[in-house]
Parts: structure tokens; sequence; C-alpha cells
């Protein structure tokens, strides 16, 4: 099983930027696609963006597209979401996900998951 671990949530305001990072603990990482999620209190986890193993494809929620960016580093095991102009209703737990096998756009596939990390934005 791959760990991963979340890192870069905090508390900001109304249109800043806010960078997470997810470190992998395994080079099997460079083979896997890997998303982030967001889950607000009593909401159900929903997928934010997602990339495929070499980076080549790049799909996004229809809320996040145009303000938020997934990107890769495979030599660091590392995935991060740029996140520009937040807003109040993308405070949530961001988690990141990895699968051989994943459907983007869903929780499908992903088979190792981060313990996650907090992004509150304050109106």
């Amino acid at each position: 099983q791959v760990q991963l671990v979340e890192s870069g949530g905090g508390l900001v305001q109304s249109g800043d930027s806010l960078r997470v990072s997810c470190v992998a603990s395994e080079s099997i990482f460079s083979a896997y696609a890997m998303g982030w999620f967001r889950q607000a209190p009593g909401k159900e986890r929903d997928f934010v963006a997602g990339i495929s193993w070499n980076g080549g494809t790049k799909h996004y929620a229809n809320s996040v597209k145009g303000r938020f960016t997934i990107s890769r580093d495979n030599a660091k095991n590392t995935v991060s979401l740029q996140m520009n102009n937040l807003k109040p209703e993308d405070t949530a737990i961001y988690f990141c996900a990895g699968g051989g096998a994943v459907v983007f756009g869903t929780t499908r596939g992903y088979t190792d998951w981060g313990q996650g990390t907090q992004v509150t934005v304050s109106s």
C-alpha cells in the first residue's frame, strides 16, 4: 500500500491562493493516476482534479476549472494542487488519492488515500 501525506493547507481569505501537495512513499507512484478530492462538513467527498500517470491528461470539476491546477513530479513522488482565487465554498478537507485504473470525476479505482489537509477560506 502506498502511503500518501498531504501538506500545505491553511486559513486564507477569499481571493487568495494556496498550494497543497501530496508525497507518496513509493516509486510506484509514477505508475498511478492521482487525484484530489475534498469533503466539506456534512457533505460527500467530491472529485476536484485528476492527472494521469505521466501528466498528459488532466481533469477538473466544473466548480474549479480556471482556478485550480493539478501537477505532478514523478521524480519526487509528488502531486500538487495550485488553488487560485479561492472562495468560501472551497472550504473543505482536501485529500489526495492514487490508483492504477481510476475513473476521473469519481472515486472509482483510487486504492490509496491520504489523511487530508484542511483548507479554510474566510469571506
